[in-house]
Order: C-alpha cells, then sequence, then structure tokens
C-alpha cells in the first residue's frame, strides 16, 4: 500500500473537518480551498472522468478516502504535483489539535486535585489496596491501573480518593486531573465531552491548537495528550460506565480512581479495572472523627455520651461531619441534646421544626438524614427557609447572585447566610463565594422545601433566579459582542457602553465561563415550569459564550431546548421570530460538531420559520447562513444564490421595520460573501466587482464606516488578485489590509494579513520583503499566545531563508 495514503487521508479528514467548525480561521479556510482547487486538477488529469465535475466537501469517511485516493494519484503524475501534494499535507498539519507530549519542555502538569479533608479519619487499608495494584506487574500491558469504589452517598468515597490522590502525587510527576462527573442521577451527570473540554485546556491542548467541538475527537486528542504520562485521573461521582469510558487516558504509567454509587461492571469486564466497595467506619473510628470535626473545645465531652452520638451516625462520613459541625459551631448546643436528636429521628418522634421521619420500625436507618434533620433544626427560621429556598432546582453550584434571587433577599444578607449553611455542613464551599450540596442535602432540603414551602413559592423562586441570571448573562453578553443583532425584550433595558475599558470583552466571557454549567441548568428549570418565553432568551443571551468557546455538546442540547420553547411560544402570544433564531444557532453548534447535514437541515427551517412569521431580517439572517455553510461545503453556485436571495429579502426592509436600521451593513456583508463565493467559481472579474461595491458600502455607512470589515474586504481582495495571477494589485490591497487591522488592533487578523502579503511578494519577487512579513506575523501570533500559528509561520520563514 501507498505509505502516502494514510497521511493524505488524515489530512483531508482534519480539512474536512475544520472548514465546517472553522477551526483555523482565515487559514483553515485556505487550506480548504487549496484543498479544493487540488481535487479539481486531479480531476482534470488524463483518464479522469470527462464532463464538467461538481466537487464537495468530503464529509464522510467514503469521500474522504475517495478524496486522498485522488491527491495521490495526482501526486504520481509528476514531480511538480508531488511538491504541491505534500506542501498541502505539511500545511494541513497545523490545523490538527497538537498535544504536548509529557516529555516537552512547555508541557503542562495540571494540578486539578482538591484540598484534602484536614478531619479524614481511617481508610488506610484503602491507600494500601491501591499501592498494591500500582506494584503487581501483571497488570495488562499498555492500559493505566484502574481502581473503582462503589459506596452508598455520604460513605467517604470523594474524600478517600482525594486523599489517595495526595498521597501518592509525587510518583505521578505529569500531574493530576480531578473532575466531579455529578452522577448521582442522569439529569446531573456532565457529559464526557465537557469534562474532556476541561481535561483538555488543562493539559495545554487549547494553547496548542484549536479544541475539536465533537466528542470522538476530543477523546483522541485527550489519549494523544495523556500517552507517555504518568498521571493521576480522578474521576468522581461516575454515573455509568459510558459517562466514564471515554476519560481514560492512554499510559500504562497512570492511574485512574473512579468512584460511584453503582457497579461499574464494563469498567471491570472490558478494562481490567479493580472494585473496591467501600464500609462505614467503625465506631472508634467514627468517634475519632466526630472529635476531630467538634474540635477541642468539645473535648471534655463523656466517651459514653460521644460514642451514642458516633453510633447514631451508622459510621457514614457524612452523617459524622454534619453532626459534628453543628457542635463545632454552636457552643451551647450540648451532645447530650445531640443524642437525644438523633435518637429522637431514629425512633421517628417529632422534632420541633422537622417534619416526622419515618416510623416505620422495619424501614432501614437513615443516618444522614437524621444528621441533617438534626442541624436543620437549630437553625434561625430565616436560615432554614433559606436552605430550603437554595435546593428549588439542582444547581450545579450555588453562587451568592443564584441564593439571594432564590431566597428573595439582600446580596450581603445571602452571603452571609450561605457562610452559616457551610459551616454546619449543609453546604460545601467549592471556591471564592461558590458552594454546592451534597445530593442528599439537597436531596434533604428540597423534601423540606415541598413539605414547608409548596410548590407555587418554589416556583417563583426558580422564575426568579431565571430571571436575575439571564439579566446577567444577557448584559455579558452585550459586552463581549456589542453590536450584533439581538432579539429579546431582555435587551431593550440594556445600553452598549460608549468606552468600555481594555479588556472588559474578556472579562465578561470569563464571567460567562464561569457560569456556563449553572445557565444550562436555569435553562432545563425553565423548560420544566413552563417559562418558554425565558428559555429561548436565555440560549439568546448564551450566543456569545458558545461562538467564542463552543462547548458544543451543551449548545446543542440547551439551543434544542430552545427551539421547543420558542414552537410553543409561536403557538400561544410568544415572539414567533425566535423559532428561526434559535434554529440558526443550533446550526452554528451543528457546524461545530461537523455535522452539516443536520446544520443545513435547521437552517432551512429557519428560512422556512421567518417567512412563515413574515420576519424579514431573521429570514436574510437564516439565508445568509445557509450560504456560508453552503460555501464552506464547496457548494460555491448555490452559496451566492443564498446570498443574493437574502439581498432581495433585505431589500423589502422598510424605514421602521425590524430590523432596518442593519440593511446598510448586512448589505455590504452579502456583498462581501457573493464577491467571495465568485472567487471560488473562478469568475475574478465579477468577484473584484462585488468586493469593490462592498467596500464601498462598507466606507459610505449611515452610522459611520465600519473599519474592521473594511480590512476583511481589503484580504478577500488581496486573495482574488493572488488567485487571479497579480500579486503587485493583491500587494496594494493587502497593504490597505495590513494598515486596517493595524489601526484596529485585531491581533489575529493582522497576523493572517501580514501572511497573505508575504505569499504576494514570494510570487512578485521580494523575498526579503516577504521574509520581514513573516517575522512580523510570527510575534503577532506570539502576542495573541496563539503558538501553533507562529511555529507554522517560522516553519515557512526557515523554508524561504532556507
Amino acid at each position: 500500500m501507498d505509505p502516502l495514503i494514510d497521511l493524505v487521508f488524515s489530512a483531508v479528514g482534519t480539512v474536512a473537518s475544520g472548514a465546517l467548525s472553522g477551526a483555523g480561521g482565515e487559514m483553515g479556510r485556505r487550506i480548504s480551498e487549496r484543498l479544493h482547487g487540488l481535487l479539481g486538477r486531479a480531476g482534470s488529469q488524463p483518464g479522469a472522468p470527462s464532463g464538467r465535475q461538481v466537487l464537495v466537501l468530503p464529509v464522510t469517511e467514503h469521500e474522504r478516502r475517495a478524496a486522498a485516493s485522488q491527491l495521490v494519484e495526482l501526486a504520481h503524475s509528476s514531480p511538480e504535483f508531488a511538491r504541491e501534494v505534500r506542501e498541502w499535507v505539511r500545511e494541513a498539519s497545523w490545523l490538527a489539535p497538537r498535544p504536548l507530549p509529557a516529555v516537552a519542555p512547555g508541557a503542562s502538569r495540571p494540578q486539578m486535585l482538591p484540598p484534602a479533608t484536614a478531619a479524614f479519619t481511617d481508610r488506610e487499608d484503602v491507600l494500601a489496596w491501591i499501592k498494591g495494584l500500582l506494584e503487581d506487574a501483571g497488570r495488562a500491558p499498555g492500559a493505566p491501573v484502574v481502581a473503582t469504589l462503589t459506596g452508598p452517598g455520604g460513605i467517604g468515597k470523594t474524600a478517600t480518593v482525594v486523599r489517595c490522590a495526595h498521597e501518592l502525587r509525587e510518583a505521578f510527576p505529569d500531574g493530576v486531573l480531578f473532575a466531579d462527573l455529578a452522577g448521582a442521577s442522569a439529569g446531573t451527570a456532565l457529559t464526557p465531552s465537557d469534562v474532556l473540554v476541561r481535561f483538555l485546556e488543562s493539559l495545554g491542548a487549547g494553547t496548542t491548537g484549536t479544541i475539536p467541538g465533537d466528542e470522538a475527537r476530543q477523546r483522541d486528542l485527550f489519549r494523544d495528550c495523556t500517552a507517555g504520562r504518568r498521571m493521576i485521573v480522578v474521576l468522581d461521582n461516575a454515573l455509568d460506565d459510558a459517562q466514564v469510558l471515554p476519560l481514560l487516558p492512554a499510559s500504562p504509567g497512570s492511574l485512574v480512581l473512579v468512584t460511584s454509587r453503582h457497579r461499574l461492571g464494563r469498567l471491570v469486564a472490558e478494562h481490567g479495572a479493580h472494585p473496591f466497595t467501600l464500609r462505614p467506619l467503625s465506631t472508634a473510628d467514627s468517634v475519632l472523627l466526630l472529635r476531630r470535626v467538634a474540635g477541642r473545645s468539645r473535648s471534655a465531652a463523656p466517651e459514653e455520651v460521644v460514642r451514642a452520638v458516633a453510633e447514631a451516625t451508622g459510621g457514614i462520613p457524612l452523617a459524622v461531619c454534619t453532626t459534628g459541625a453543628g457542635l463545632a459551631v454552636r457552643e451551647h448546643l450540648s451532645w447530650d441534646r445531640v443524642a437525644r436528636g438523633l435518637s429522637d429521628r431514629i425512633n421517628g418522634t417529632r422534632q420541633p421544626g422537622v417534619p416526622t421521619g419515618d416510623t416505620d420500625p422495619h424501614a432501614p436507618a437513615d443516618p444522614v438524614r437524621h444528621a441533617q434533620d438534626v442541624s436543620y433544626g437549630e437553625l434561625t427560621p430565616e436560615c432554614a427557609a433559606f436552605y430550603r429556598a437554595l435546593a428549588v432546582w439542582s444547581w450545579p453550584t450555588v453562587n451568592v447572585l443564584c441564593a439571594a434571587h432564590a431566597a428573595g433577599v439582600e446580596e450581603d444578607r445571602a452571603r452571609d447566610m450561605l457562610e452559616r449553611l457551610a459551616r454546619v455542613h449543609l453546604l460545601e464551599e467549592v471556591a471564592e463565594e461558590r458552594y454546592r450540596f451534597h445530593d442528599l442535602a439537597r436531596a434533604h432540603a428540597r423534601e423540606l422545601a415541598v413539605a414547608e414551602d409548596g410548590e407555587r413559592r418554589m416556583r417563583e423562586a426558580v422564575r426568579r433566579v431565571t430571571i436575575a441570571y439571564l439579566r446577567f448573562a444577557a448584559a455579558a453578553d452585550l459586552r463581549v459582542i456589542p453590536h450584533r443583532w439581538h432579539l429579546g425584550p431582555v435587551y431593550d433595558r440594556l445600553t452598549v457602553p460608549e468606552h468600555p475599558e481594555a479588556g472588559d470583552s474578556a472579562r465578561a466571557l470569563a464571567e460567562l465561563r464561569a457560569e456556563r454549567q449553572n445557565l444550562a441548568a436555569v435553562i432545563h428549570a425553565a423548560e420544566h415550569h413552563g417559562y418558554d418565553d425565558l428559555v429561548w432568551q436565555l440560549c439568546e443571551a448564551m450566543w456569545s459564550l458558545h461562538l467564542r468557546l463552543g462547548f458544543h455538546a451543551q449548545w446543542i442540547e440547551t439551543h434544542l431546548r430552545g427551539v421547543e420553547a420558542a414552537r410553543r411560544g409561536a403557538e400561544e402570544f410568544g415572539d414567533r421570530r425566535a423559532v428561526g433564531r434559535m434554529l440558526v444557532q443550533l446550526a452554528f453548534a451543528y457546524m461545530g460538531v461537523g455535522d452539516a447535514d443536520k446544520a443545513e437541515e435547521a437552517l432551512e427551517a429557519a428560512v422556512a420559520a421567518d417567512a412563515a412569521c413574515g420576519h424579514l431580517r431573521g429570514r436574510a439572517t437564516a439565508l445568509e447562513a445557509l450560504g456560508l455553510l453552503r460555501l464552506k461545503l464547496w457548494r460555491h453556485d448555490e452559496a451566492r444564490h443564498g446570498f443574493e436571495e437574502a439581498l432581495r429579502v433585505l431589500g423589502g426592509i422598510r424605514e421602521g421595520d425590524d430590523g432596518w436600521r442593519d440593511v446598510p451593513r448586512a448589505t455590504a456583508l452579502l456583498e462581501h460573501h457573493i464577491g467571495r463565493a465568485l472567487v471560488q467559481e473562478g469568475e475574478f472579474p465579477s468577484a473584484l466587482a462585488k468586493l469593490n461595491d462592498a467596500l464601498v458600502r462598507f466606507r459610505t455607512l449611515p452610522d459611520g464606516a465600519d473599519t474592521y470589515n473594511e480590512g476583511r474586504v481589503y484580504m478577500s481582495l488581496g486573495e482574488a488578485h493572488l488567485r487571479a495571477g497579480d500579486p503587485e494589485l493583491a500587494l496594494v490591497c493587502l497593504d490597505k489590509a495590513v494598515e486596517t487591522m493595524t489601526a484596529e488592533g485585531a491581533g489575529l487578523q493582522l497576523a493572517d494579513a501580514l501572511e497573505q502579503r508575504a505569499e504576494g511578494h514570494v510570487l512578485a519577487g521580494h523575498p526579503e520583503a516577504a521574509a520581514e512579513d513573516l517575522r512580523g506575523a510570527a510575534e503577532r501570533y506570539e502576542k495573541q499566545e496563539n503558538t501553533v500559528g507562529a511555529e507554522r509561520v517560522r516553519e515557512r520563514l526557515a523554508s524561504l531563508e532556507g
């Protein structure tokens, strides 16, 4: 078999996937278009089928194999074609996410492990067991050691694996990855894709290229990044095997620690995982842990009373810690009173302020619930109501914003009560002013909320939290992309800052990212309670988050809900324009994972939805997006016709209609798109006319020129002249592009313009000027922390100077 075929096949797959997702930016687009040109030339070789060849982006494996075969045949037809194909393969390799090997000086060594608890007691047998596994020379070659700890909620699985990982970390010099998989239920469990993105970022993959949007490629990259490393990977609170399997590293020198309430049979049967069932603490260890948590001020208590309290906790560490924390922070709470409270709960006797438990003498004891009831009974009425309000939905974490609006209190008051609940172990602080429930505590609080507050008040709390998050997300979204076209009444109350502070856009994006999982949970909660108008507006407010950062699994999941919410609203009295808007955004998510068919289906549905409700601006946007998708798929003629139809739709918008102020800029953008499509069709005179028309339109916008997009048009003009064989005219346009992007401070676009101008200088016979531009491009990429761009340009520079 030809050794070149696999290399070319891999390159074709990388470029085709990147073309849909936008990976590699303008460079990725140009490499895709060069592939189109090479395949076109391969189809015109002697022996190729006669007639006009219609090329499509090779999306399926069959299409990619066929494209790779054509390129190899082209390479074999002449030394010149062989050089071009190999050069294209080398360019394409820069689009692939690039793992950092463990031996590289700059390799990331993540330390994601949370701190171990100071009150940890016993479990030496678990640590000894894991050490024994690591010393076992008979384990499967090429596979990491996988240990699974199972047991009921509250048994101490997390504390145990965290402590063991801390004890063993020195033997694993390449770092520790940790993820709470939130697998207490299917509704809260994280997707493998969500976890893979976090792991890849911690491993440094985000600094060496774009992290793929689809889970399969994320998994492959994760295995590349972990191959040859000695790491600990802690996967806490797993729902099932399917959640864990994509997260296994590809290194026999690594250790994987998994905790779950469920047996993970496939992990044991197929991957040689070693199971260990965690048991309750002995009475002696329960007493020791109880005294440690309660503190020295409680050390004088009689041994028999402390032992009675410890026995009542059933040896369940969560119950022990909850009970001890209550004693630690309430100096007037006696050991006797706690013992009586636990006894009353065990025997089904009512405690003031707490609903009576199960009085069935044959029912299994629930030590965690008993301890929580005792702690809850000691709260003030205000703090007890606050505790219940936090549990109206399964928020991944609780911050001050969420807590204040759930309980209907001021933020300072919420901040104080969050700290109180954490001190008595009913909440856990996981970051500064960010808390979470153990799922057993959440279940306890929610049951109390249902009994004491009722569904109506819980529903009202969910609505308050939803509105608060919607306002937060919309305000942040407006700071990230200030001048985009928005939909939804929440934006009517917001204004774009006239003079934003430097770096404000990046800060806003970071704020959205920090609340990403909570925003998704809020969408679920709003949908559950029928707040359809808020569901789709939340999706709209997350546009800049997903457009800039991806998180495609969540993007698709939330926007599918957004589409359905908008459709339900359209059937009643909601905003009918929202249907098309949600479908367009969903299509971009599908593009991100390389699913062209679903993206096209969503966009065609968006065009129809906007036509049905007479929303011209939305229909034009959907047609534009559909044209851009078809442009990526090399369906250039269809793309151009789509852009032209969008122009006709815009022409029907009259002054005062929805979106009429945006028509001049939207028209200029569409003229630019049409020009780009004509370039790909080889219609250079028509393309240049359209691009020059777009340039004039951007310069004469009513609200002032759009300088950034002027620069983009200059770049397209330069590219068109290069492809038409006129490097001197190309350099004139690219000089203007460099000047414009410099003035705009658009670092990545400036680097790209310098690369393009360097190509023009090479073709015009100016090697020294080309080298200067390449050095400048490398510097700009470095300033933007784009290490792949800088390395790629330096390779071109070395080739030029060599």
